[in-house]
C-alpha cells in the first residue's frame, strides 16, 4: 500500500564526518524500512554538495541519518531551512549545542542536570599534565565528535598526555572528564517522553568506538535491571536533558549510575544510529514500537514541526 502524505523522501547518509561509514549503516536501514512502509523513499549519500544533491533529486522532505559534524551539528538543518525542506530531528541551535560537549556541559550546569566534574583543556593555553578533575582515571573526548570517536581512558599523567594528543587529532579544545565508576544506561527520548532504559555492558568496561562497532561481547539490556525508582528517575533526567538543549522529536541521552546509586548525564545524540540494533529503536521496540512506525513516526514529527512553523511564519507576517 502506497503512503504518499510525506511526498518523495530522501535519506541523507554518508556525509564527510567522521562518522561516515556509521551513517551509511544508518541511512540503508531507514531507506529500507520506509519502502517496506510504502513510502516513496530515495537513498542520497551526500557529502558537501547538499543542496545539488537535494535540487536534483526533487525530493519533499529529508530523513537525516548524518552523524557527526556536518549532518548533527547544525549546518544541514540550516541548509535544509534555507531551502525550505522539511526534515527529521532536532534544529538548528539545538543540533550545535548538543554535539558541542563543552557547550553540552554549560547548559546542564545551568539547568542543574548532574554531570560528571570537567575540565577543558585548549590546544596551546595550559598543559594537560595541570588540567584534569581531581583523582584518576578520568576520560578524554573530543569537543565535537560522535560515536565515541577520540575517547580515551588516562589513568596517569603519561597516558593522559597521550589522550589529549590523540583527541587533539579532532579539534583545539578537549574535554577531561571524572571517571564515573558505575554502569552504562542510555535512555531514548520519542515524542520528548522516555523510552525503556537501556543498560550497556561491555567487556572491557569502557563503551568506546571498539565495544560500540566491532566487540561482539557488548551486550544491551532492555529494559535495564534497575530499581524502578532509577529507571524513572534516569527518564526523567533524559527529558530533562532534551528539552534542556532544545531538541526535539527524538534523542538519545547517554548517562553513568555509579555505586552510590546517583546518575549522571554525559552527552545528548541529536541522531543517534538508526538500524535495528542500534539502541533508540530497541527502546522504541520494547515499548511496542518497531522500526518501520519509528522511521514514520520522526516523518509525522517533522512534518508537524515544518508546517507549525510555518504557519508560526505567516502569523508574524500578518501583524
Amino acid at each position: 500500500m502506497k503512503n504518499s502524505k510525506f511526498g518523495k523522501v530522501g535519506i541523507l547518509s554518508g556525509g564527510p564526518s567522521n562518522e561516515r561509514e556509521i551513517s551509511l549503516k544508518s541511512g540503508r536501514a531507514v531507506y529500507e524500512a520506509l519502502i517496506g512502509e510504502g513510502c516513496d523513499a530515495i537513498l542520497l549519500d551526500v557529502k558537501n554538495d547538499i543542496c545539488d544533491i537535494i535540487t536534483s533529486s526533487a525530493v519533499d522532505m529529508a530523513f537525516i541519518a548524518l552523524h557527526g559534524r556536518f549532518g548533527e551539528d547544525g549546518t544541514v538543518q540550516r541548509i535544509l531551512e534555507d531551502m525550505g525542506v522539511p526534515y527529521t530531528g532536532s534544529g538548528v541551535e539545538a543540533s550545535r549545542l548538543a554535539l558541542d560537549k563543552i557547550a553540552t556541559k554549560d547548559v546542564f550546569h545551568r539547568c542543574g542536570i548532574p554531570v560528571p566534574g570537567y575540565t577543558v583543556f585548549e590546544k596551546g593555553n595550559s598543559s594537560a599534565k595541570s588540567c584534569h578533575p581531581t583523582g584518576w582515571p578520568v576520560v578524554v573526548k573530543p569537543q565535537f565528535e560522535g560515536s565515541s570517536i577520540g575517547l580515551s581512558i588516562a589513568g596517569d599523567e603519561s597516558s593522559l598526555k597521550i589522550a589529549v594528543d590523540k583527541a587533539l587529532g579532532y579539534g583545539d579544545k578537549v574535554l577531561i572528564e571524572e571517571y564515573i565508576n558505575g554502569r552504562e544506561l542510555t535512555v531514548g527520548i520519542l515524542g520528548e517522553k522516555a523510552l525503556p532504559v537501556i543498560e550497556i555492558i561491555t567487556s572491557q568496561g569502557v563503551y568506546d568506538y571498539e565495544a560500540k562497532y566491532k566487540d561482539p561481547a557488548t551486550r544491551y539490556l532492555v529494559p535495564a535491571p534497575i530499581d524502578e525508582k532509577l529507571a524513572k528517575l534516569a527518564g526523567l533526567l533524559g527529558e530533562k536533558s532534551h528539552m534542556s538543549l532544545g531538541c526535539r522529536s527524538f534523542s538519545r541521552v547517554d548517562m553513568m549510575l555509579d555505586k552510590a546509586g546517583r546518575i549522571f548525564v554525559l552527552e545528548v545524540n541529536t541522531i543517534p544510529g538508526m538500524t535495528e540494533r542500534s539502541l533508540l529503536p530497541k527502546a522504541a521496540k520494547a515499548a511496542g514500537i518497531d522500526f518501520g512506525s519509528l522511521c514514520i513516526k520522526l516523518l509525522e514529527d517533522g512534518t508537524r514541526i515544518f508546517k507549525s512553523k510555518v504557519r508560526s511564519y505567516h502569523g508574524s507576517k500578518e501583524k
